[in-house]
């Protein structure tokens, strides 16, 4: 399966973490470790930043 969205979370180098997007699951990791979320956890995650319950550490 091929991700739809791929992003870095670093813009100076290419070995940081990536986010992958895919039609039915994220998955956040590096390298070959990475973790993957359903659909309703990512979008759990997503309402609890936009609704400020989380945050900048």
């Amino acid at each position: 399966m091929e991700a739809r969205i791929v992003l870095s979370l670093c813009l100076e180098c290419g070995a940081c973490p990536e986010v992958r997007v895919y039609d039915d699951a994220v998955a956040i990791g590096e390298g070959e470790t990475f973790v993957q979320l359903s659909r309703e956890a990512w979008n759990l995650l997503v309402d609890k930043v936009l609704n400020g319950e989380l945050s900048k550490l």
